[in-house]
């Protein structure tokens, strides 16, 4: 029988992500702040979506949430048809390790290790014995062949960019976040990165969740929703906004 922080699963059929009532508040007596406010969302596996809105409105705690960095105070939180709202930590971080990618605006990279060390990473706390063949793989794929051994100091703004989406996808998780992937870099370099994002994330099917202020970005998703004080204000496909 497993203990009281196993995973448990539910039906979620295709859903990747499911939140339900999903609250959460930052601070506590004068200077609490509801951040989340009964948020709902279902997202299919394989979709792209798209998440707007004002600074301030959510979005990025809302990606937090979906990979089990925020925990929530009320609602429910299934990712991949698990439920991670009551995870320990360990079997959190056990989870987002072979569930869930993130790719962060500033990088996050280790910067005293190469490229290839620092998609080797998570694979290496997963236990992969093949880490540095795989991470090599991701790095070619993202065209960074060349560049392999070079450390994030000699790497421009969007290689490094590069090198986060590597990383972010050679354990194949089910579920890629991204907070401002375009965020720190130019027109040119951002269009091309986010070239990249769709490319992998469509080539590994996995589903894309994206925060971003740019509304061309969002709209190059399957589907958008515009959030505005910690709610989701509207949803958008194809064209047609629907509730």
């Amino acid at each position: 029988m497993s203990g009281p922080s196993a995973p448990s699963r539910s039906g979620t059929g295709d859903l990747a992500v499911d939140l339900s009532d999903v609250s959460l508040t930052l601070g506590s007596g004068a200077s609490a702040v509801t951040v989340l406010n009964d948020v709902g969302l279902s997202i299919r596996a394989g979709e792209s979506l798209g998440i707007v809105g004002p600074s301030g409105s959510g979005k990025t705690t809302l990606l937090m949430v979906m990979s089990g960095l925020e925990r929530v105070d009320r609602g429910r939180v299934l990712i991949a048809g698990t439920d991670i709202t009551d995870l320990a930590e360990d079997d959190m971080a056990r989870f987002r390790g072979r569930h869930v990618g993130i790719v962060f605006q500033s990088f996050h990279l280790v910067p005293n290790m190469t490229a290839l060390e620092n998609v080797a990473v998570p694979l290496e706390l997963a236990g992969r014995h093949d880490a540095f063949e795989i991470a090599d793989r991701e790095l070619r794929a993202v065209g960074l062949a060349d560049r392999i051994r070079h450390r994030p100091s000699q790497l421009s703004g969007g290689e490094q960019q590069r090198v986060a989406i590597a990383r972010a996808l050679a354990p194949t998780p089910s579920l890629l976040i991204a907070d401002e992937p375009t965020g720190n870099l130019d027109q040119e370099t951002g269009r091309h990165v986010a070239d990249l994002l769709f490319q992998r994330a469509e080539e590994a099917g996995t589903t894309l969740v994206l925060v971003t202020h740019d509304p061309a970005l969002a709209g190059r998703c399957d589907r958008t929703v515009a959030m505005r004080s910690g709610h989701i204000e509207a949803a958008e496909a194809n064209g047609r906004r629907s509730a």
